[in-house]
This record gives structure tokens, C-alpha cells and sequence, in this order.
């Protein structure tokens, strides 16, 4: 089969590569579209990051080469022992393999399992024709909803978990601070949220995307001044403050933006150390939290209920790449900065 294979920063081959085989609880996917994110192109043009190009993963065992993609929905063609009742059905998958069996797994939070990783970047993913996947990360596609909508669910899966650890609650005001690619699932999981939602960034085609995706309010800001004008908007700070940019001083620009007694939710992945005056949010009161990946178990399946009712690839999908282009023409515009929207990538 043809796979887009990560070999180094910068070094990513389309190639032949054997075609994966179903294991005991494995399925094998035929990939009908595998999305491209953020943390894809940083490896791409960056890493290795989180992908184990030279160091042995953990939890999945691999080094070396890796195929990347984890945002990906296609049709079981093969399955192992007690996955059968897989074949044939169309599905999504979470990415993310937990265990099942340690403390957090127990407690419903797989996404912080002991032993987690994710297909497409601690190990091969779905940039390829097919893909073996644990049939634990999947959830049928419902009738209804295209693959190319599908195709957003994890995704989208990761902005309602976003919203769900942010702790909106009704009439609040929320900044959103960043309306790129994560940004805008956040946005799309408001969706309904009956108080102001007040959507920030640099780039006028994002601030676009996020009216139409539900922001109430949109801010045009300058990299170098960005808090003065949220200050005029909302004068005395947002009640949620969501940090999404992952810029570096953005975590301190979230808690100067936040109301008294508000919450600011850390999305946002800043490698570097950053400064944050603590004994201000002490005085002030106010809540952190952060938020990782999803709960396949609960997120998933809203996010398939989601793309159901309300198709969002129209408003979202910027491109659909062959798969023997994904470099020329989704990587390196991606990492330019000059590809609006998401990309998918077919085979």
C-alpha cells in the first residue's frame, strides 16, 4: 500500500509499505479521509516532538519511521478475534489506546491513561490506504453523516471535552482566545451556549470561520497589542477565559483577561517555559485548569451525533489532498500558513 512515512523533520516519503494485518481485538481500516491538525505539521517541520522517530514509545513500543495521521473514519475490511462484528460497518476512530484497567481508566478518564497512546503519532497512524487500529478507538459512523464530515469527529471530540473541563455554565461570557484549527471545534462545541462567546486572533479568514461557526463577537487583534482592545470589549474580564494559540505569553495573557472568580482553560501546547503571575490569580481567585485529547467513551460518540445534525467539512474543510500530494500541496502550505481551513487527505 501507499503510506506518507516521517522520517525526519522536513523528510516525509510517499512509499510503498506492507499492508497492516488485524490482530486479536484489531480491525483493519480502509482510510476514506484522515484530516491533518497542528501538532502534524509541527512534527513535520519541527519534531520529533511526541512522534518516536529515535526513542522508543512507552505505551506503544515503536520506534522509528512513522506514518502519521490520527484523524481518520474509513470501512472495516478485516478483523481480528473478538473484533468481528466490526467488519463492513463504517467508523471513526478516537486515536487515542488506552488500557482499560488502570486507576484513570477506571475512573472514565482513558485519556490519561498510565499507558495512552495515539495512532498517527506514538505509533503508525492512518496517512496510508489502510490502517490496523485497536477496535477499542472506534464508533460506528451514523446513518446520515457522510465520511467527509466524520472525518472531523476527533477533532471535534477534542473541543467538546475542551468545553466540558472549562465548566461554562449558562449566560457566562467566554473569550476564546485563538480561532484556529482547535479553536474552532471549541466554537463548534458552544454551540447553543446562551451567553456572549467572544472569539480573538490575528487572521481575519479564522475570525470568519468563527462567526459562522456560532461566535457572538469577533476581535481582530495585532500580535503586538492583543489585550487592550479584549479589555475594551469586555471591560471587567470573561467569565472563561479559553487559551487556544499556544503562543508563547499566552497563558498570562488568559489570566489577565479573566473576571474575578472566572476560569481560565489552558488548550494551547507552549514547548517553552513561560512566566505567570500566580499571586495575582490567588487574589483574584480564579480557576486553572487545562485539558487533553477526549474520552472516546463519551466524546466520541457526541461529536458523530454532532457532525450528524450540523455538517461542519463545508465551513471547515479547506482542501482535500491526494494522498502521493500530501506534502506539496498540505504540509508545507499547512506549515506556510497560506492553506485556509483543514485538509484531508484521500488515497
Amino acid at each position: 500500500m501507499h503510506a506518507a512515512v516521517l522520517y525526519a523533520p522536513g523528510d516525509m516519503r510517499i512509499e510503498e509499505y506492507p499492508e497492516p494485518v488485524a490482530g486479536p481485538g484489531m480491525v483493519v481500516l480502509s482510510v476514506a479521509y484522515n484530516g491533518l491538525c497542528g501538532t502534524d505539521v509541527t512534527e513535520y517541520t519541527k519534531g520529533p516532538m511526541m512522534v518516536p522517530l529515535t526513542t522508543r514509545h512507552p505505551g506503544s513500543g515503536h520506534v522509528g519511521p512513522t506514518i502519521l495521521g490520527h484523524e481518520f473514519v474509513g470501512e472495516v475490511v478485516d478483523a481480528g478475534r473478538g473484533a468481528e462484528q466490526w467488519r463492513g460497518r463504517r467508523a471513526a476512530s478516537g486515536a487515542g489506546v488506552s488500557c482499560g484497567t488502570c486507576r484513570r481508566c477506571r475512573q472514565g478518564r482513558t485519556n490519561l491513561c498510565e499507558h495512552y497512546y495515539t495512532l498517527g503519532l506514538s505509533t503508525h497512524g492512518a496517512l496510508a490506504e489502510y490502517v490496523a487500529v485497536p477496535a477499542t478507538t472506534l464508533r460506528e459512523i451514523p446513518d446520515g453523516c457522510a465520511d467527509r464530515d466524520a472525518a472531523l469527529a476527533q477533532p471535534l471530540a477534542v473541543g467538546l471535552h475542551a468545553v466540558d473541563r472549562s465548566g461554562v455554565q449558562p449566560g457566562d461570557t467566554v473569550l476564546l482566545l485563538g480561532a484556529g484549527a482547535i479553536g474552532s471545534f471549541i466554537l463548534a462545541g458552544l454551540a447553543g451556549h446562551d451567553g456572549r462567546v467572544v472569539a480573538v486572533d490575528v487572521d481575519e479568514g479564522r475570525l470568519a470561520a468563527a462567526q459562522r461557526l456560532g461566535a457572538t463577537e469577533t476581535l481582530l487583534v495585532t500580535p503586538d497589542e492583543p489585550e487592550v482592545p479584549v479589555h475594551d470589549l469586555v471591560p471587567g474580564g470573561a467569565d472563561v477565559v479559553i487559551e487556544s494559540s499556544g503562543v508563547p505569553g499566552a497563558a498570562q495573557r488568559a489570566a489577565h483577561l479573566v473576571a474575578m472568580g472566572g476560569t481560565v482553560l489552558l488548550v494551547g501546547l507552549v514547548k517553552a517555559p513561560q512566566s505567570l503571575a500566580l499571586a495575582d490569580l490567588v487574589l483574584r481567585e480564579v480557576t486553572v485548569r487545562t485539558t487533553v485529547a477526549h474520552v472516546c467513551d463519551t466524546d466520541l460518540p457526541r461529536a458523530l451525533e454532532l457532525l450528524r445534525d450540523r455538517p461542519l467539512a463545508s465551513e471547515l474543510v479547506g482542501r482535500v489532498v491526494p494522498l502521493d500530494r500530501v506534502v506539496t500541496d498540505a504540509f508545507e502550505p499547512l506549515a506556510a500558513g497560506t492553506l485556509p481551513g483543514k485538509a484531508l487527505i484521500v488515497k
